[in-house]
C-alpha cells in the first residue's frame, strides 16, 4: 500500500465492493482519490464472505453430484473429501480477487492508505495505524463511509470461535461437526446450513420469525423449507435461542417457542442473527451524523448532511447486499462529480441471492407485498420438472414465479427456486430496469432447451398462455 498524499478531491473509507469501486468511478471522472482500509483490500465479501463461501458451496455441490454418479450412467465409488483442501481453495480463491483489487487501484492511480481513518473536521481524515499510533492525515473535499458490517450477536449468544462462529469462524472449520446449529435463516445462515447438511453434518435452522428466508416471497420459501426438510435439515420456526450453554466440546441451547421450552445440544453453533454497521472510532458523531439501529442515516444520494460527508454499502440501510453497495458507490460519486442523468437507486431492481441447494433468487416485489400495495396482479408459474434442460440436468425440482400489475402488465416481481436461478434472476433484473411488460416478454425469443424457457413460460402462465403445462 502506497503512503499517503495530502490533498485529494476525494477519500473513500473501506475497500469492500462499495468503496473499491467508489473509489475506481472517482478515478474515472478525473478526481484525485484515497483509498484507506484498515485490514483487506475487497472487504468481508471478498475476503470473508461472498466469494469464499460460494467457493466452498461451489465443493459441497460437486460433492452431491458426485454422489448421484450412478443416475447419469458413471461411477464414482470411494467418495470421500478433504475439508483442509476444501477450506484451502476457498481461501486461494479470495487471495486470488484480492490482489486483482490491488491491481485495480493501482491502474487506476488511487492512493491506497494503510490503516485505521477517523474523522477530523472540516474534510480532515487521521490515520491510525496497527500499533495505535497516528501515521498521518490527509484532506479531501468529498469523503465517502463504506466501513461495512460486522455479525450482529446478542448476550449471551457471543461468538467465542471455538463453540459458537459467526461466518467468519464457520468457513474455516478445523474439522467437520456431526451436529450443527445455525441460529437465523436469511441467507447466509442457510447457505452454511446447506454446505454442512450436504458435507454430512446434522443440521438444525432455528428461525424467530413464521417462515425461513423471511425476506423472500412466501411460497418460495415454502418450496424451500420443504426441499431442505427433505435434505435431512431439521428447521424450527418462530422459534427463538434464550441462552447457550458451553460445555466442552459441545454445546447446549435452550430453545423457546410460545408455549414451549426445549434443549438441544450439538457440536458446535453458527449465528446468522444480521449485521451491525462498523460505525465506531470514526468520529461520527462529533461530525453530526446521524445512526439508527447501528447505521449510518443517508439520503438517496448517501449524502449523511454532513458536509462533503456520504455513506454507502452495508454501514447503511438494507438490503445489505455487495452488489447494492457497489452501485451505491458508483451513484454516489457520479452525483458528487455532477454527472447528468444520475438517477436514484430502485431497490425494488435489486435482486437478491441464496446460494443453497436448491438455489433461491428475487426481484422486485413479493405477492403478498403487491396485494398489501393495494394492486390487482397476474400471478404466473413454471415447475421444473416441466422443463427439458431441467430434466436433462436431472435437477427437476423448483419453480420460477412471476408478478404483474393487472392493469398496466408491469413486471412487478420474479421469484425462483431451483438449479442456477441465482444466474437466471438477472434477466428479469434487466427487464425492471427497462420497465418491461409482459408483451414485450412475451414478444421475445427464448433459445432451447434452456432453463431460461421457464421464465418465458411463467410469463405465458400469468396470462393463460403457458404452452407446456
Amino acid at each position: 500500500m502506497q503512503s499517503a498524499g495530502s490533498q485529494f478531491d476525494l477519500a473513500v473509507i473501506g475497500a469492500g465492493p462499495g468503496g473499491y469501486v467508489a473509489a475506481i468511478r472517482a478515478a474515472q471522472l478525473g478526481l484525485k482519490t484515497a483509498v484507506i482500509e484498515r485490514e483487506h483490500l475487497g472487504g468481508i465479501c471478498l475476503n470473508w464472505g461472498c466469494i469464499p463461501t460460494k467457493a466452498l458451496l461451489r465443493t459441497a455441490e460437486l460433492y452431491h453430484q458426485m454422489g448421484r454418479a450412478a443416475e447419469f450412467g458413471l461411477a464414482c465409488d470411494n467418495l470421500r473429501f478433504d475439508l483442509a483442501r476444501v477450506v484451502e481453495r476457498s481461501r486461494k480463491v479470495a487471495g486470488k480477487l484480492a490482489s486483482g483489487v490491488a491491481y485495480l487501484m493501482k491502474k487506476n492511480k488511487i492512493a491506497v492508505i494503510d490503516g485505521e481513518a477517523a474523522l477530523k473536521g472540516e474534510g480532515r481524515i487521521e490515520i491510525t495505524g496497527k500499533d495505535g499510533e497516528t501515521r498521518s492525515s490527509i484532506d479531501a473535499k468529498h469523503i465517502v463511509i463504506a466501513t461495512g458490517a460486522r455479525a450482529r450477536e446478542l448476550p449471551g449468544l457471543e461468538a467465542d470461535g471455538r463453540l459458537v462462529w459467526t461466518y467468519k469462524h464457520a468457513m474455516v472449520p478445523q474439522a467437520l461437526p456431526k451436529s450443527l446449529l445455525v441460529i437465523g435463516s436469511g441467507a447466509i445462515g442457510i447457505e452454511f446450513a446447506s454446505f454442512y447438511r450436504t458435507l454430512g453434518a446434522e443440521v438444525t435452522v432455528v428461525e424467530l420469525l413464521d417462515r425461513i428466508l423471511p425476506a423472500e416471497d412466501a411460497e418460495i420459501s415454502s418450496l424451500a423449507r420443504k426441499a431442505f426438510a427433505r435434505a435431512g435439515m431439521t428447521i424450527h420456526t418462530g422459534t427463538g435461542v434464550d441462552a447457550l450453554v458451553r460445555h466442552e466440546d459441545s454445546v447446549t441451547a435452550r430453545l423457546m417457542k410460545p408455549g414451549l421450552t426445549g434443549e438441544l445440544t450439538v457440536d458446535r453453533v453458527i449465528l446468522a442473527i444480521g449485521i451491525t454497521g462498523n460505525v465506531e472510532g470514526l468520529g461520527l458523531e462529533q461530525q453530526g451524523v446521524k445512526i439508527e439501529k447501528g447505521h449510518i442515516v443517508v439520503d438517496e444520494w448517501g449524502a449523511t448532511g454532513s458536509p462533503g460527508l456520504y455513506a454507502i454499502g452495508d454501514v447503511v440501510s438494507p438490503p445489505w447486499l455487495a452488489h447494492k453497495a457497489s452501485h451505491e458507490g458508483v451513484l454516489c460519486v457520479e452525483k458528487i462529480a455532477g454527472v447528468e442523468g444520475v438517477h436514484p437507486l430502485d431497490k425494488t431492481a435489486i435482486p437478491a441471492c441464496t446460494y443453497s441447494a436448491p438455489q433461491v433468487a428475487s426481484v422486485g416485489l413479493t405477492e403478498e407485498a403487491a396485494r398489501a400495495e393495494g394492486r390487482a396482479v397476474k400471478v404466473g408459474r413454471f415447475p421444473y420438472s416441466a422443463n427439458g434442460k431441467a430434466i436433462v440436468l436431472g435437477e427437476t425440482e423448483g419453480l420460477v414465479k412471476t408478478i404483474f400489475d393487472a392493469e398496466t402488465g408491469e413486471l412487478l416481481g420474479a421469484h425462483m427456486i431451483g438449479a442456477e436461478v441465482t444466474e437466471l434472476i438477472q434477466g428479469f433484473a434487466v427487464a425492471k430496469g427497462l420497465e418491461t411488460t409482459e408483451a414485450e416478454l412475451i414478444s421475445s425469443i427464448f433459445p432451447h432447451p434452456t432453463l431460461s424457457e421457464m421464465m418465458y413460460e411463467s410469463v405465458l402462465d400469468a396470462y393463460g398462455r403457458a404452452l407446456h403445462i
